[in-house]
């Protein structure tokens, strides 16, 4: 009887220990300077607090960089430019509530 030889695989394994991820690159509307006067609005508005329900994570002085989140996203048709389509929120509320949209935009959760 004779024996079924294999073929060496082709491709090689990627080392995630070494492997340098793609620059990061911002969306270019988010450097222009009428982006930048609705951040300042926005977190004005906030009193440089996060608007998450019970944080008391402070921006200024307490220290936390704050993002200035877009309530409605931008791809989901909220105003880019529009202070009341904005809220101040701490880097863990942030990622929480981006996380949170981008798993409803792909149906992973209920609307």
């Amino acid at each position: 009887m004779s024996r079924l030889t294999t073929l060496k695989p082709r491709l090689g394994t990627l080392d995630t220990r070494t492997a340098i991820p793609a620059p990061k690159a911002a969306d270019a509307e988010l450097l222009t300077p009428e982006h930048a006067a609705w951040r300042q609005e926005v977190l004005k508005r906030a009193g440089w607090k996060c608007q998450w329900p019970g944080c008391t994570a402070h921006g200024r002085r307490g220290g936390v960089r704050l993002y200035a989140d877009h309530i409605v996203e931008r791809r989901d048709g909220g105003d880019p430019l529009d202070p009341r389509n904005g809220q101040a929120l701490c880097p863990p509320h942030h990622g929480r509530k981006t996380a949170a949209e981008r798993a409803r935009r792909m149906g992973l959760m209920p609307t």
